[in-house]
């Protein structure tokens, strides 16, 4: 994984999506948050309406990635800090372990991510996601 600033945070941050690639269970997960958080997530072509969950949400909706995914990988491209707020450039892939819609399993999905983060106690308060998902369609053929 690429270097990036000795930020507290940026680290934080980092070790975050390193969980969230390998499913980390839930108690992890959890443990990255402050208990008052708030996940965004803009709309976007999954989520045409966007999304906002309070952390016992956000633990399940992860629950349920486990579910429809067999794998996924987020690779941190940037990363920037300026006091309590990180900001974040990530490009993540995931395969569907089940068909989701017209979408086969074992397709790859692919997005391109910019999420800023905001930390208070060392731990994340807010999040949120602007994800810009490749191509949806159905493979041909």
């Amino acid at each position: 994984m690429q270097e990036f600033s000795e930020h507290p945070d940026v680290r934080t941050a980092v070790r975050y999506h390193q969980a969230v690639s390998r499913f980390a269970p839930d108690e992890e997960l959890a443990a990255y948050f402050h208990p008052d958080a708030v996940h965004t997530q803009l709309p976007n072509a999954l989520f045409p309406d966007g999304t906002v969950r309070r952390l016992p949400d956000l633990i399940a909706a992860s629950r349920q990635g486990r579910s429809v995914l067999a794998d996924q990988h987020f690779e941190v491209i940037n990363a920037v800090a300026s006091g309590t707020q990180v900001a974040l450039e990530v490009t993540w892939s995931g395969t569907l372990a089940v068909p989701v819609g017209d979408l086969a399993a074992g397709r790859v999905l692919r997005a391109h991510i910019a999420t800023f983060l905001e930390f208070r106690d060392g731990k994340i308060i807010a999040q949120r996601n602007y994800d810009c998902y490749e191509r949806l369609r159905p493979a041909t053929g």
